[in-house]
């Protein structure tokens, strides 16, 4: 995460300054006083070594010391003398991803994330090796769809899904919350402070069990607009070869005569976001430089309901248009430092265990959480009575959680994220199928009419018979969960299998499970495959 923002240093600084400047001033404070008592100390030595440079026997050792000194740091530097030089898989030992990186060095954490941040292409080798076919064959088995639904040899994943609605083709809008976890939302066992998406939880098809296959904005926009399944890589919205001619919805809307459009509050290009959507079927983008008079502006941008306004009014005009339009709104006022309008929320009242548990800056998280909720819902209490109401299917769905951490090789607590589709045509519905970010975009569409051929391997969730299984990214970790059965793929180490306690949110190790760790390693694989075979173009031919 730090290499990958050290391109924003505008936004990085911001939220640094507003959110952290007590650190800072310490941090920069304690920096000073060290290199001014370490230049005293080197002028010192400095002076005493040139007092001795005349005599030869201390030139001599000296240059010996030189020689040892520098084999002893090239091997500290490598760390073993094996074949091979030291990785981070080398000295991992506890299933504690926190333990893990306190036996490695800070410099050496920040110099291999800047050397896998240039070495993409063998991310897939992490976890070992798998025949090409064999990968393809699971991968194909795992989305529920027929054999002969895949009829191109260029791209394997590539299929054509039969939508569940037969009418005139409706609108889309997704609403990708920033930061919010199940942890905060009561309908989903969380806090009291999203009392908006518990209210459309009972309205919409609403999902229980809906897990984020990663920790950052990135890998969220990868998941709900491409339907990717996550690497150990970056997100493809910062790679590459992913910039042109990549599959999202967006491109394939277009090339249904949609409108598409993508709307945030900060500035777009922050992640590389506004070229990879002008790249893949975005046709428009709307940023704090096209929002008029913000009442209220953050680090991050114009405050959600300011981004709410504008999105009203821009859907409004896509509506008046009389053509189908696909727009996705990223809201950011969830985020640090916590900027929200003065006066909006009241804080909600804790017990006194709570407060205990609860820092300052959690507090502050809390009340942006409430007024992003609070945001949310005057957009749709709005939307219901616009014209474009009735006939747009409407998504909101987290990114991500805010937190990501604890004691698990891959804390599958903390990737439980809210989602919940209106106008879907089914009425109230509580999905408690484990379900994948993936899923979503296939099962849009097929509510949308519009018939879906494209290279995902999410499944439709119109079938209810469409089995339940999520996948994770949590750094070099990756896991598969299938219901209650999860395995774990570390780099360089053999899979792990457990048995996740929903209520408990605990892993029970278990003995391995050959046929999910088979299908684990194929959809982990597939990925950089797909990506650097281009099997994931976004057209069918």
């Amino acid at each position: 995460m730090f290499i990958e923002y050290l391109p924003y240093p505008n936004e990085v600084m911001k939220m640094l300054i507003n959110g952290h400047l007590a650190t800072l001033v310490i941090v920069f404070s304690l920096l000073i006083t060290a290199a001014i008592f370490s230049w005293k100390f080197i002028k010192v030595l400095v002076n005493s070594n040139n007092k001795k440079t005349n005599n030869p026997i201390f030139a001599s050792s000296s240059a010996i010391s030189f020689i040892v000194l520098f084999f002893i740091l090239f091997l500290c530097a490598r760390g073993t003398i094996g074949h091979r030089p030291i990785n981070p898989a080398f000295v991992y030992f506890s299933t504690d991803p926190l333990i893990n990186s306190l036996t490695l060095n800070s410099i050496y954490s920040v110099a291999h994330a800047l050397k896998q941040f240039g070495n993409e292409k063998n991310a897939s080798k992490f976890y070992g090796k798998m025949d090409t076919d064999k990968i393809i064959n699971l991968v194909r088995q795992e989305t529920g769809l027929a054999t002969d639904a895949f009829l191109n040899k260029d791209k394997p994943s590539m299929a054509i899904r039969t939508p569940t609605y037969q009418g005139k083709p409706k609108n889309l809008v997704i609403i990708l919350e920033e930061s919010l976890g199940a942890q905060f939302v009561s309908s989903l066992g969380g806090l009291t402070l999203t009392p908006e998406i518990d209210k459309l939880n009972n309205e919409g098809w609403a999902f229980k069990k809906l897990y984020a296959t990663g920790t950052r904005s990135v890998r969220g926009i990868e998941a709900v607009i491409t339907g990717f399944t996550p690497t150990p890589a970056r997100a493809v919205v910062k790679l590459d070869k992913s910039q042109r001619g990549f599959f999202t919805i967006a491109s394939l809307l277009k090339d249904n005569n949609y409108t598409t459009q993508f709307i945030y509050g900060g500035e777009s290009h922050f992640d590389n976001m506004k070229s990879f959507f002008l790249g893949n079927g975005f046709t428009d983008i709307v940023d704090f430089a096209d929002i008029k008079n913000p009442n209220f502006v953050a680090s991050w941008g114009a405050s959600d309901g300011d981004l709410f306004n504008q999105a009203n009014s821009e859907i409004t005009k896509l509506h008046a248009a009389d053509k189908p339009f696909f727009t996705l709104i990223f809201t950011s006022s969830n985020h640090d430092p916590f900027e929200i309008p003065a006066g909006i929320i009241t804080p909600i009242e804790y017990t006194p265990e709570q407060l205990t548990q609860y820092n300052g800056k959690e507090l502050m998280r809390h009340k942006a959480i409430q007024y992003a909720d609070y945001a949310l819902g005057e957009f749709i209490g709005k939307a219901k009575k616009q014209p474009y109401w009735k006939d747009t299917v409407f998504l909101v769905v987290a990114d991500h959680d805010a937190r990501t951490g604890g004691k698990s090789l891959v804390p599958i607590q903390s990737f439980h994220i809210p989602a919940v589709i209106l106008n879907s045509g089914h009425g109230p519905t509580s999905d408690e199928r484990v379900v994948s970010q993936i899923d979503l975009a296939p099962t849009l569409l097929s509510l949308m009419g519009v018939t879906n051929d494209s290279p995902m391997l999410g499944h439709d969730l119109n079938n209810r018979n469409a089995p339940g299984r999520a996948m994770m990214q949590y750094a070099d970790n990756f896991a598969y969960m299938e219901g209650n059965e999860v395995t774990i793929l570390q780099p360089q180490k053999e899979p792990l299998n457990f048995v996740y306690d929903f209520n408990e949110k605990k892993l029970t190790s278990k003995q391995i499970n050959p046929r999910l760790a088979e299908i684990a390693l194929a959809h982990v694989l597939w990925g950089s495959l797909a990506y650097e075979k281009e099997w994931y173009s976004s057209k069918g031919d």
